[in-house]
């Protein structure tokens, strides 16, 4: 186990990273509920997924996975990530009623009260960040 930074919780060293459980049918949704449930049963305790992640597939999943063992896992969850039809990001959108949104659908989905981590989906990518660079700067003042 490990700190997650400074002064956080104590999580698994490796995390189980959940943005390829998005395919949906009974046998593939099985499967992934299983693969979660083996990785919380060899001591993984870090689960991260994305609100739009499959669009939401991941999320509902990994809720399923965890109903009866949210004691044994660390949620991760990022979001803000505008998409476009094609799957790919077309930008990110941070604004205080959006996030609220994406957070609301993602305890909804994920069956949870409480998300441990929530952060927006990285700054990189040259698209445009509607709402985040304030938070970005807030952020950064507050580091130093």
């Amino acid at each position: 186990m490990k700190r997650l930074g400074r002064n956080g919780p104590h999580v698994s060293a490796l995390g189980l990273g959940c943005g390829s459980f998005i395919r949906t049918g009974e046998g593939a949704e099985q499967g992934t509920v299983r693969t979660i449930q083996a990785a919380l049963d060899a001591g993984f305790t870090f689960l991260d997924t994305a609100d739009f992640y499959g669009s939401g597939v991941s999320e509902m999943l990994v809720g399923r996975a965890i109903r009866d063992r949210r004691d044994q896992a660390f949620l991760s969850v990022k979001f803000g990530a505008e998409m476009a039809p094609s799957g790919r990001i077309i930008g990110l959108d941070g604004r205080p009623n959006a996030v609220k949104n994406f957070a609301a659908y993602s305890l909804k989905r994920l069956g949870v009260e409480v998300i441990d981590l929530y952060s927006p989906r990285g700054w990189g990518g040259g698209y445009p960040r509607k709402g985040l660079d304030f938070a970005r700067s807030r952020t950064q003042a507050a580091r130093k």
